[in-house]
């Protein structure tokens, strides 16, 4: 029979790990909030993840922001129908120069405005006028495919493009790594960590409006979807034990709002928990129409579904990605 200051220990623990988990929970729930939006940003909305680092959202996929003495890097440029804004808004908060681009894939919501805002920067190079589009291999190969929907202009491509999995750089006194993540999303998915400043900027691994749009005609998978997602929590640091606004890894999805850690790991059991449902269902035999008759992810509908289409492709796209011939 256990002794009583062995209860009032539990009971102590028990405690304290609900007053860390408020706390944690206030903390995120706040997160997307706590950062000031700029004002007069006009149709965009520009929010202030650190001193030295901005999203800009309006402007199709989100962008990231970050100034420092060597420049500004932008990662991904947005659908290309604001860039006036955009550059706008980065006047506003800078008056240094753009130096890089960084694409985190080839959608056209990322990298429609690659040729305008690159044309307003300056070479960190050379000088000269254009600032550098960096991007990995798969990016270039997509965006400049003869058959390419829609088509870049070639000022528009990547002028820096890697092959390995992992690239590094400095740049601002930060260490900048990007990471390839291929067949998550589509083929062309990077992952971009700022280690100094701790933002991660996820592109469409990460998209807190939608299930997940996974691009099977251009190499996306589930499982690799999966996989980014977990590497992703990887790449972030909770923000414990000292719990307060500020501390902890921000991550950038491709829409929607900022995100801590815990919102990321409440993302990638949304997506593993719908894709073992969709498993057992064809184990069983099921088609897929009698699979979306089941209605796998209705749990999850009501924040992830609220886009017309955005259950059934999700749910098409797993069963397709799960029943694929290896």
């Amino acid at each position: 029979m256990r002794s009583r200051n062995t209860v009032m220990r539990n009971f102590t623990n028990v405690i304290t790990c609900w007053t860390v988990a408020a706390a944690f929970g206030l903390v995120l729930l706040s997160a997307g909030r706590s950062q000031a939006a700029e004002p007069d940003a006009g149709a965009l909305e520009i929010v202030k993840v650190r001193p030295n680092f901005y999203m800009i959202a309006g402007s199709g996929g989100n962008i990231g922001v970050q100034i420092g003495s060597d420049g500004v890097i932008l990662i991904n440029s947005g659908n290309g129908a604001a860039t006036n804004e955009v550059l706008a808004a980065i006047k506003k908060l800078t008056d240094t120069q753009i130096r890089y681009i960084i694409n985190t894939g080839a959608d056209a919501d990322f990298v429609g405005g690659n040729a305008k805002l690159a044309k307003a920067g300056l070479n960190v190079l050379n000088g000269q006028t254009g600032a550098a589009i960096l991007a990995h291999e798969s990016v270039l190969a997509r965006m400049s495919a003869r058959n390419a929907k829609p088509s870049y202009p070639g000022d528009a491509w990547p002028s820096e493009a890697f092959l390995p999995k992992r690239y590094a750089f400095r740049m601002n006194d930060d260490a900048i790594e990007i990471f390839h993540q291929p067949a998550a999303h589509s083929d062309a998915d990077s992952l971009v960590l700022f280690r100094q400043a701790d933002v991660v900027v996820a592109g469409d691994i990460l998209d807190t409006t939608r299930f997940p749009a996974i691009d099977l005609a251009n190499g996306g998978t589930i499982q690799g979807e999966i996989d980014a997602l977990n590497r992703l929590i990887e790449l972030t640091v909770v923000p414990v034990p000292f719990i307060y606004n500020g501390v902890g890894t921000y991550v950038i999805p491709g829409h929607g709002r900022l995100c801590l850690q815990l919102d990321v790991v409440d993302y990638r059991d949304m997506v593993v928990v719908v894709r073992d449902v969709i498993a057992d269902l064809i184990q069983q035999g099921k088609t897929l129409d009698q699979i979306k008759a089941a209605h796998p992810a209705k749990a999850y509908e009501t924040e992830y579904g609220t886009q017309e289409g955005s259950t059934s492709a999700f749910v098409e796209a797993v069963y397709k990605s799960l029943t694929a011939k290896k």
